[in-house]
């Protein structure tokens, strides 16, 4: 071991290069003395400050790396590495502003500095300033074209300019030129999930992880494969692995926050979110998270200002925060609010497809001429140049422009592409499916029913509406949650985790004794209502309306016996269709293809046929929603006398509810009745002939 340095006379050049020479050979504490030593006799001295500065950061402490950093870029003579340096810093503190200026002071130092430009192309890049960040990447290829690590970084420009036909060459040239160059492979596990190429992109994101097992991104980037394909244990299973080493990441805090909150679990994600957001107070993704969980749980003035926030942070995330927050404004009922953010955000963003998108789903399209139109054409003409995200979206909004315009021809052309594309990234089996609905039936017989009744756990809270989506069940819920005693809670998968955390389904019901099910049964009741009790906001009724809870209600009334449901019912057609011109945030597989349409509906028909004939009948109530159309008050009241509660008049008056609404519909619950929705789907009716033949229903 080194002895520590004696009292003999050296110069500050020998005293530095043993400093250097201790720290390249791994011994920290000695290049330390000696640093110090230089600075005792030279306070400030810039080469030391500079080691010191990369001896915190090699340490993990990035506050005081720039602290030391800044104070060796003050000498006179420091040369320009020295600021490179300190820009990267700042770059992982999230400092952006901080660090494109010292590492533009680099460059006008020393043109010729490849770090330099590098660092400052990937600061303009995770700035939002993509034109400037390519320029500057293109300039590093052009001095080092071997370099593996300047092909990566130019694809992650490219990337976020939206050209992914330039991004996926540049990424896989770094990987000819170093085929275990770990950082590329995660960055095209990133790309090619947002293509919807989810099996490559986990085999990159892996691939990565084996060569750099302490890879933080790759981690992230498994996550977002994962989070892709709505696999949420998984996204968490990848997270436990990255908080074996890095437990205190933001953007894993931040990834996890967003898993949980996908699983029900918005409390138990908010503390995470909270915390990302404390660690990185200038990152726009952790506030768009902490917004989106917090307005999960219905804390909608505090989550609008997380949103605002991150809107105005620099870095690439502050566009989705833009429509994040929008969007907010308008399950809100803020439609004016909403519709100014997005002009607002459109200064900001002029080529942003999201905010485009986000516009016409917000109002009724009145011309063919609309700018939104065009712009999104423009998109779809790209092609792969696009993300699939961005050009899935882009063919339902245009679906649903030109629907508005009255141009079926237009519409369903954008709506077959998009349905199309959807069902190739989607697996369904209406086959396999249907065994599984029968199998459910099976195991609900009516004496298996009867034999494991008056067991769950008692309580009127859970309102739960079921049927299929579009079907009039948001419109339902708005006349109930007018109710003083209600709360509308939205679309919740509570009961369906529930059940699933009790063993695979139906296997689990059929296996029961009476005796294992007195356990089981309130155990479930108690794990839903956990789930969602928070969001009831101190109210006795809380609405639960998931249309998809029609495949478990057989289970309602044994784990939550005193629960009431009611089933939403309309035309067939008229629901398919609209299930066909939506691009669904949730899981609806059987929804982008019309035969498909047609099966899986016979189905969930067969399976209320079924519930009709095993539940109490004072726990299921049918509302047809052509009937709520025709007549609001008979239905209204009876929907509330159905709940045992006294009859308000507010129920009538639910399109001025402000209560947050998170469904497709939030336009249509903002206006009174109207009756433009009933038989709509006679006017397409040679666009639907897949769905007709299943349904059994001639074009008329």
């Amino acid at each position: 071991m080194a002895s520590p340095p004696s009292q003999q006379t050296l110069s500050v050049q020998d005293a530095l290069g043993r400093a250097y020479g201790h720290w390249n050979a791994g011994q920290a504490d000695q290049a330390e003395q000696w640093c110090q030593r230089v600075l005792a006799a030279w306070p400030g001295q810039a080469d030391a400050m500079h080691l010191l500065g990369l001896m915190a950061h090699a340490y993990g402490n990035l506050d005081l790396a720039i602290s030391h950093l800044r104070q060796a870029c003050m000498a006179p003579r420091a040369p320009a590495v020295y600021s490179s340096n300190l820009a990267e810093m700042y770059r992982q503190k999230g400092m952006l502003a901080e660090g494109e200026e010292a590492a533009q002071r680099a460059v006008s130092m020393d043109p010729s500095l490849v770090s330099a430009w590098s660092n400052l192309g990937i600061l303009l890049q995770e700035s939002g300033k993509l034109e400037r960040s390519l320029e500057c990447l293109q300039r590093v290829v052009a001095l080092t074209p071997e370099a593996p690590e300047t092909h990566n970084n130019l694809g992650n420009t490219w990337r976020l300019l939206n050209r992914l036909d330039q991004a996926e060459p540049s990424y896989r040239k770094a990987l000819e030129l170093n085929p275990s160059y770990a950082e590329a492979h995660s960055n095209l596990a990133f790309l090619l999930s947002s293509q919807g190429r989810y099996d490559n992109a986990y085999a990159h994101a892996q691939r990565a992880i084996e060569l750099s097992p302490r890879l933080i991104d790759a981690y992230l980037n498994l996550a977002e494969v994962e989070m892709s394909r709505e696999r949420y244990s998984e996204v968490l299973r990848a997270l436990d692995m990255l908080n074996a080493f890095a437990p205190q990441h933001p953007a894993a805090l931040s990834a996890r926050a967003k898993a949980l909150k996908q699983l029900e679990r918005a409390e138990e994600a908010l503390p995470f979110a909270r915390r990302a957001v404390a660690l990185m107070p200038r990152s726009a993704d952790a506030h768009s998270t902490l917004a989106s969980v917090l307005a999960h749980l219905g804390q909608t003035e505090e989550a609008l200002a997380s949103a605002e926030r991150a809107a105005k942070l620099p870095g690439t995330k502050a566009e989705e925060a833009t429509v994040s927050r929008g969007t907010m404004l308008l399950e809100a009922g803020r439609k004016e609010e909403a519709l100014t953010a997005f002009e607002e955000a459109l200064v900001v963003f002029p080529n942003s497809m999201q905010i485009r998108i986000a516009r016409i789903e917000a109002r009724s399209v009145e011309s063919g001429d609309d700018a939104d139109i065009a712009a999104l054409e423009g998109c779809v003409a790209e092609g792969d140049r696009r993300t699939q995200s961005d050009l899935l979206s882009a063919r339902f909004a245009l679906g649903k422009a030109y629907l508005d315009i009255k141009n079926p021809e237009r519409a369903f052309h954008h709506l077959n592409i998009g349905n199309r594309t959807k069902r190739t990234a989607i697996q369904f089996d209406a086959r396999q499916t249907e065994r599984w609905m029968m199998d459910v039936l099976d195991a609900c017989s009516p004496e298996r029913m009867a034999t494991l009744s008056g067991l769950g756990t008692p309580g009127s809270m859970p309102i739960f509406i079921v049927g299929m989506p579009r079907s009039g069940t948001t419109l339902i819920e708005q006349i109930l949650s007018s109710h003083p005693q209600v709360t509308g809670a939205g679309e919740l998968a509570a009961l369906r985790l529930t059940v699933e955390s009790a063993g695979a389904f139906p296997a689990s019901l059929r296996s029961l004794t009476r005796e294992s099910a007195s356990v089981l049964l309130p155990k479930m009741g108690q794990d839903y209502l956990k789930r969602v009790a928070p969001l009831a906001q101190g109210r006795p009724y809380l609405v639960d309306k998931m249309p998809g809870n029609f495949l478990y209600a057989g289970l309602i009334p044994l784990i939550l016996p005193g629960a009431r449901i009611i089933h939403s019912r309309r035309d067939a057609v008229d629901t398919c269709l609209s299930c066909y011109t939506k691009l669904f945030g949730g899981s609806q597989p059987f929804a982008y293809d019309l035969a498909e349409l047609g099966i899986f509906y016979r189905l969930y028909e067969r399976m209320m046929d079924h519930w009709r004939k095993v539940l109490p009948a004072d726990s299921l109530i049918e509302v047809d929603y052509e009937a709520v159309v025709d007549d609001i008050e008979t239905e209204a009241r009876r929907m509330i006398e159905f709940l045992g509660l006294p009859w308000d008049d507010a129920c009538l008056e639910f399109h001025k509810n402000r209560r947050v609404v998170r469904t497709a519909s939030v336009n249509q619950v903002r206006q009174p009745i109207y009756k433009s929705s009933k038989g709509r789907w006679t006017a397409y009716a040679s666009y639907l002939e897949p769905l007709l033949a299943e349904l059994g229903i001639s074009k008329q």
